[in-house]
């Protein structure tokens, strides 16, 4: 993109350049999105971590009533394998979602700059071999970069 078309670039005043299914009223998502972005904001709370804390400080002051009895030990595994179980699946969504919000924001990037490779934009996709490939392209660019930094040898 030249420097004057750069120059004449302005914000959209109308449809053009909105998001796709985006209205001016923010919509809800899915149950299971909103319910997963809900448990994700108290779960990850100073709350939570409290409340499991006294859970198992309360289990553990309960040992000597119940001495120390399977059932006792059994309450408090089959409790946190459970609540571990429905955490993979909640801490999965919210990485899910958070990467491909970094994912959108970056092909932004790329596309607003003229003078980006646009090749980048859908390397999620790629095989392992091919970002090995371009990994392998980038080590030399940057190596590159350092022996310039370095100047030349005397």
């Amino acid at each position: 993109m030249s420097s004057t078309a750069h120059a004449h670039r302005t914000h959209p005043t109308s449809d053009e350049g909105k998001i796709p299914g985006q209205s001016t009223a923010r919509t809800t998502r899915g149950s299971f999105a909103h319910l997963c972005s809900l448990a994700s904001g108290w779960v990850g709370s100073k709350w939570a971590f409290s409340a499991a804390v006294l859970i198992v400080v309360v289990w553990a002051a309960t040992g000597p009533i119940f001495h120390y009895s399977n059932t006792w030990q059994l309450v408090i595994n089959t409790g946190t394998t459970i609540v571990t179980f429905l955490m993979v699946f909640l801490i999965q969504n919210t990485q899910n979602r958070d990467a491909q919000a970094i994912n959108l924001k970056l092909n932004e990037l790329i596309r607003s700059i003229g003078s980006a490779s646009n090749q980048m934009m859908d390397i999620e996709t790629l095989s392992d071999d091919e970002l090995n490939v371009l990994h392998q392209r980038y080590e030399k660019i940057r190596a590159e970069c350092v022996r310039r930094k370095k100047g030349p040898k005397q």
